[in-house]
């Protein structure tokens, strides 16, 4: 794969963490979404996700404040240790969502893994063969 091409997926996967997370960044907006999962989820034979106390509603809003921050930094300025490191988050991510998965059983849970793994192994697959157009040469922090 092409080093602008490995980029275009950085950014592509940086552009599906906004539309993701970037709701759960603010108190108001995570109220809205936690109610809009919680329904999916029963949508889809699940039990309504437990309210969130306000220590819960800190941590998902840390988590949406850091994830938007790092898409924007990954729309920006793409690049493939930027893509190498967030590859790793993601698998990071995905055990969590597999572990609490395993736990609940909630099956909203597979929207958001399945994407996530997809993600991690998209970004990760083609760095051994990316490689700068114009030199052909294999830029680590590209």
């Amino acid at each position: 794969m092409q080093l602008s091409a490995y980029r275009k997926l950085v950014q592509a996967s940086a552009l599906y963490d906004l539309a993701v997370t970037a709701p759960l960044a603010t108190p108001w907006t995570l109220a809205f979404m936690h109610g809009l999962m919680s329904h999916l989820n029963v949508g889809l034979g699940g039990m309504p996700l437990p309210a969130f106390e306000p220590f819960h509603m800190f941590i998902a809003g840390l988590l949406g404040s850091v994830v938007t921050v790092w898409s924007l930094l990954r729309l920006r300025h793409p690049s493939r240790r930027l893509g190498l490191y967030d590859g790793a988050a993601r698998f990071l991510f995905s055990s969590w969502m597999a572990w609490t998965l395993m736990a609940t059983g909630a099956p909203l849970l597979w929207l958001l893994l399945v994407p996530e793994c997809a993600w991690g192994v998209a970004q990760w697959w083609p760095l051994a063969r990316c490689t700068d157009a114009a030199t052909g040469a294999r830029p680590l922090g590209a």
